[in-house]
């Protein structure tokens, strides 16, 4: 079992930043590939992001390419996603994720995690 707990969501006016962080404990963190995905009322979890188990790969959704970045710290135990330039259309509950997988195929789908975090939310006021 992987136990994960997301961090830093709040309140923030479009334009501005925030980082969230993803901390896991109960198995070895680096045989984990990472993502991230939000969603929003009355939408479905959609995907944000995703990092290999070293960090050297990282796959991002069009809607946030450019604005967020993932990474990790194995030495932590912890993954982020640090969000700039933030939209209103980014308000949704944010939740990281973890597979034991290789990040190929359809690694864009919920399904394709094992453990989930409880999600924290981001609201981006306009």
């Amino acid at each position: 079992q992987v136990q994960l707990v997301e961090s830093g969501g709040g309140l923030v006016q479009a334009g501005g930043s925030l980082r969230l962080s993803c901390a896991a404990s109960g198995r070895t963190f680096s045989n984990f590939a990472m993502g991230w995905f939000r969603q929003a009322p009355g939408k479905e979890r959609e995907f944000v992001a995703a990092l290999s188990r070293n960090g050297g790969n990282t796959y991002y959704a069009d809607s946030v390419k450019g604005r967020f970045t993932i990474s990790r710290d194995n030495a932590k135990n912890t993954v982020y996603l640090q969000m700039n330039s933030l939209k209103p259309e980014d308000t949704a509950v944010y939740y990281c994720a973890a597979t034991s997988r290789v990040l190929f195929g359809l690694f864009q789908r919920p399904t394709f995690y094992d453990y989930w975090g409880q999600g924290t939310q981001v609201t981006v006021s306009s």
